[in-house]
């Protein structure tokens, strides 16, 4: 996810405070640790996962989507990233738009999937 220490020690900070019920202090440490890393896309989609637990849909899904302009080939963050869309659109009542965001999730993480059988292969060689 990341090798700056100032950032790991955020990111277990930001968990400490969302395992004690802190969301807020929780988003603080993640916005900090954003402001080291601002094209991290793993960070993001930990930002958005803790807005989708906050309730904040809307925002938690633009999160995701921001993530995801990061992530490059990361395929496994973008399925990440699209299952929190999909939980998002699932309470705004969005059936349909959660049913297609489940489905790209799904391909991205076979996706992700073969890649990494791929890389394995070519490393076996």
């Amino acid at each position: 996810m990341s090798g700056n220490r100032a950032v790991i020690a955020l990111l277990d900070r930001a968990q400490t405070d969302s395992d004690a019920g802190q969301s807020e202090a929780a988003g603080a440490s993640l916005e900090r640790a954003l402001r080291i890393e601002p094209r991290n896309p793993w960070l993001w989609f930990e930002l958005a996962q803790l807005r989708l637990a906050q309730g904040q849909y809307a925002q938690a899904i633009t999160l995701a989507r921001k993530s995801n302009s990061f992530s490059g080939r990361q395929y496994r963050v973008q399925a990440e990233n699209w299952r929190v869309i999909a939980r998002a659109r699932v309470s705004q009542g969005d059936a349909a738009g959660a049913d297609q965001a489940f489905k790209r999730a799904s391909d991205l993480e076979q996706q992700a999937g073969a890649e990494k059988d791929r890389d394995a292969g070519f490393h076996a060689q």
